[in-house]
């Protein structure tokens, strides 16, 4: 093994250095996996066979094992020789089991590896865990399930736990009768045998050998299940959920399973290579998914979907996640990164391949518009902070890996693809990926290989266009200069950053910025940038747009009267949806990052007052929030006057919209309705808050239907905000009562939203007290930070529990990352940035700290943001009759 540190302060990267691996004496080419389930004890009794290529004369085995009793070790040779209890070291650090031989094993020996052990059915969510659901009567029924992404395999079974070191498995499980048995592969057969736990009888389930794949790929349920299946695929697909659940409410996900396999094996030209696809909905997950070749394992709320109670957000998040999970079946488990800091490569294009195949069976979504100010605008964001990471970044030790399942690696990674994608055509590009996929199935593949390959098809030297995207941290502000007289634009890229202070040597990569020029004439994709700056001549300046429909990763920052001129352009219908809400994103971010005034967005959101699209409005009332939260510890009059902008500013719409829904309401309608609809509630509009508050008093009074779904949250949120303890005391019985999971976290989410001192205790309390599940723990965090109260109260409290927290959620996984980014992320001020450091100081922070450093940068760039211009805010909003005059709540 060998380890290196990155200090690259010009963002480029050297990953060659950076793996701390096992050594690479021994191959694995199969393993036997029999494992039996104690949920008396939570423990599960295991053997493994493993069959070993042995590629260096050695004297010993390294593998990987974290938290597992190895009861003995045997080693088979060829000459039937059988080494029998070799000594075992085991090194924490690395969680690697070492067994020492006194005698060499041979290049070109093939052995046999068997050891015996325990583990831990744990409650943390990663390796072989425990879950829980509840029984008719109120009582837990458990259940076992396996996640092992990125490095948990180690947790159930002595492993080589390395993407690249891929083999052959074969599962058996031991179990109950009443227990459905799952994995990757289906069911080879079932006998009955000696229990080593009960000590009767109990099946075992042996399923068919799998093709080579990656450890963290495999996975097992052992659990009370029920099903439902379609034969709409050309192989079984089935939607397994626990007995409790409604049995329909995983028809829409099977459906949508159906027709995305059926997309998918024709858009890769290659046949999806397992004998069926089960889809699981597990009560206990940290993730929204995972991909787990064959036996895909998901949220219960990101899978089961109640088509009569649910929004219309809900069915989209669904078709996206199953969407997702199947692209990777695969873009990653067919075809593997070599190592994590490829990670990207899976996660990048999965969230391409399911925006492209949702517009593809759902055009009249619109998906496309989303992405600009979702997937797009998480990109940016988060690379908009020093304290990002290039989409390749090194990943040298098993506690680091989780910290790049974020939005870089997601976001940024599907946002370059998308720009690739745009830039060659899509047909070229999907050429390009089953080119991709041709060559490399089975095996594992590094980011150059695909950039090969779109090569190939495309006739253009894809990598040296995008290895510097990859390869180095953040992207560019391309600054706008015009010369009238010779119709002539000069254009120049610096990096980027939120706060505004980029140092000389953070600014030495000079990104190719494909330019997406937008005039009059048409869009020119091919025109490019890739120097500091450079001039370039249109026919006229009367109309210019650059990044049309925003594919590419850069901010613009034009002249004042261009921006002025932009905006009459989106009055007259010269601009996309797309071009509309790009050019506010960039408004909103270079304001906050002091590149333009904030009153100049603040007067930029003002002329948008009739814009008609859903995606336009939500990217205004996000740019309006960013303001409101930054200044949120600042003086009353102020952010009183902030909430009565938004309040004038969208109340019209909405009432326009109304809240009322027909039975097959557009699904974008639907959401615009409901986007304004609680954007004017919170904002105080009254004759909203009264029509919320009369359904909810029929919502009290026993009537479950008063108020629809896709108002719920809003309807909620102004229940709790303008009523007290009876309204929480009803939230929370509903979440404990609610038939979906969509539904409980509602609730959950809203419950921050009262604000008195005793019921934000309440909000606080539930986290930890048992009545709220550790993969929700961060839902009623996240709700108080509507407001100062609750985040000054989260953060004392996260202070106050921090040792409970990290024995509940270990810092080697995701769920710690999230709940300090949110206890400490909605501060503003230095002083406020000064208390999270010192806390931290004494503290290990070793598998979290790059989501510490984020969340620190992240409250940098608010205090620079309101010291820059509090007073412009405050001038604007005197200027323009929001503050400083005696003002008249809005009645409409």
């Amino acid at each position: 093994m060998c380890r290196a540190a990155y200090t690259d302060t010009a963002g480029s990267i050297d990953i060659s250095r950076s793996r701390e691996i096992l050594p690479t004496n021994v191959v694995p080419r199969h393993y036997d996996l029999t494992l039996e389930c104690d949920f008396e004890k939570f423990t599960f009794e295991g053997t493994v066979i493993i069959d070993l290529d042995v590629a260096e004369d050695s004297s010993e085995v390294c593998l990987n094992t974290l938290e597992l009793d190895i009861h003995s070790t045997t080693i088979q040779k060829p000459s039937a020789l059988v080494i029998e209890n070799p000594r075992l070291s085991y090194n924490g650090d690395t969680q690697t089991t070492t067994i020492k031989l006194d005698e060499k094993l041979s290049k070109g020996q093939k052995v046999q590896l068997k050891q015996t052990f325990t583990g831990q059915l744990n409650d943390q969510m990663a390796g072989f865990y425990r879950a829980s659901s509840k029984d008719k009567d109120g009582k837990p029924r458990y259940l076992a399930v396996s996640q092992f992404e990125p490095t948990d395999a180690r947790r159930a079974f002595p492993c080589f736990d390395e993407p690249a070191l891929k083999a052959e498995y074969t599962v058996t499980l031991i179990a109950d009768k009443h227990m459905t048995c799952l994995s990757n592969m289906d069911v080879e057969s079932e006998k009955w045998v000696d229990s080593k736990i009960t000590g009767g009888k109990r099946k075992a389930v042996k399923f068919h050998k799998s093709p080579v794949m990656s450890s963290y790929l495999l996975a097992f349920i052992v659990a009370e299940l029920k099903s439902i299946s379609t034969d709409k695929f050309r192989l079984p697909i089935k939607v397994w959920m626990t007995p409790e659940q409604d049995l329909e409410d995983g028809r829409f996900a099977l459906e949508v399973a159906a027709k995305t396999l059926t997309f998918y094996e024709k858009a890769f030209d290659s046949e999806y290579p397992l004998p069926k696809m089960d889809m699981v909905a597990v009560p206990d997950f940290s993730a929204g998914a995972m991909e787990n070749w064959g036996l895909i394992t998901y949220r219960v709320v990101d899978l089961l979907f109640d088509q009569k109670t649910a929004g219309a957000a809900t069915k989209e998040r669904v078709a996206e996640v199953v969407q997702h999970e199947l692209a990777h079946q695969w873009f990653g488990n067919l075809v593997t990164m070599d190592f994590w800091d490829g990670l990207w490569l899976n996660e990048g294009f999965a969230t391409w391949m399911s925006w492209y195949s949702c517009n593809e069976f759902y055009p009249e979504w619109k998906v496309w518009e989303t992405f600009t100010i979702d997937t797009l605008q998480g990109a940016l964001g988060l690379d908009s902070l020093r304290s990002s990471h290039p989409i390749e970044v090194p990943v040298h030790r098993a506690e680091d890996i989780n910290q790049i399942f974020d939005s870089i690696s997601y976001s940024k990674g599907s946002a370059v693809l998308r720009m690739i994608s745009k830039y060659l055509g899509e047909d070229i590009f999907i050429d390009g990926v089953r080119r991709y996929i041709k060559k490399h199935a089975w095996g594992n593949t590094q980011t150059g290989d695909l950039w090969a390959a779109l090569s190939e098809a495309s006739g253009k030297d894809v990598s040296t266009l995008m290895d510097v995207w990859t390869k180095h941290i953040g992207f560019p502000v391309i600054t706008v200069e015009e010369d009238e007289s010779k119709k002539a634009i000069t254009l120049q890229q610096n990096r980027f950053l939120r706060t505004g202070d980029v140092k000389p040597e953070e600014d030495t990569t000079i990104y190719p910025v494909i330019l997406g020029l937008k005039t009059k004439e048409g869009i020119d994709q091919n025109l490019m940038l890739g120097s500091r700056s450079a001039t370039f001549t249109l026919p006229d300046l009367s109309f210019y747009k650059l990044n049309a429909d925003h594919c590419s990763l850069f901010r613009t920052s034009y002249p004042t009267s261009r921006l002025e001129k932009l905006g009459q352009a989106a009055k007259q219908g010269l601009l996309t949806v797309e071009d509309r809400a790009g050019m506010i994103a960039d408004a909103g971010s270079l304001a906050a990052a002091g590149y333009q005034k904030t009153s100049g967005i603040l007067h930029l959101l003002k002329s948008f007052d009739m814009e008609s699209a859903y995606i336009v409005w939500n990217e205004i009332l996000t740019r309006i929030s960013a303001v409101r939260s930054t200044w949120i510890f600042e003086d009353e009059d102020t952010k009183a006057a902030l909430k009565l902008f938004q309040l004038q500013l969208c109340s019209a719409k909405a009432h326009e919209l109304g809240w009322e829904f027909t039975e097959n309401e557009d699904h974008i309608l639907s959401q615009f309705k409901s986007l304004m609809f609680g954007s004017a509630g919170m904002a105080g509009d009254e004759k909203i808050i009264n029509a919320a508050d009369q359904m909810f008093k029929r919502f009290q009074d026993g009537d479950l239907e008063a108020v629809h779904p896709n108002l719920k949250h809003a309807v909620f949120a102004l229940a709790l905000i303008h009523g007290g303890e009876k309204e929480y005391n009803t939230i929370l019985a509903r979440y404990h009562s609610a038939s979906t999971a969509e539904e409980r976290n509602t609730c959950l989410r809203v419950l921050g939203r009262a604000k008195s001192p005793e019921l934000i205790d309440r909000t606080l309390g539930l986290t930890l007290s048992g009545e709220v599940k550790m993969q929700d723990i961060y839902m009623p965090i996240a709700g108080l930070r509507a407001h100062r109260e609750g985040i000054e109260k989260r953060w004392e409290w996260m202070c106050s529990v921090w040792d409970e927290l990290v024995k509940r959620l270990p810092p080697s996984g995701n769920m710690l990352s999230s709940v300090v980014g949110m206890c400490a992320g909605g501060f503003t001020r230095m002083e406020q940035m000064k208390r999270v450091e010192e806390f931290f100081k004494t503290r290990d922070t070793k598998g979290f700290d790059r989501a510490l450093d984020q969340t620190l940068d992240s409250i940098k760039a608010r205090n620079s943001w309101l010291e820059r211009d509090g007073e412009d805010v405050r001038a604007w909003l005197i200027q323009n009759g929001y503050l400083g005059k005696i003002q008249e709540t809005v009645k409409l």
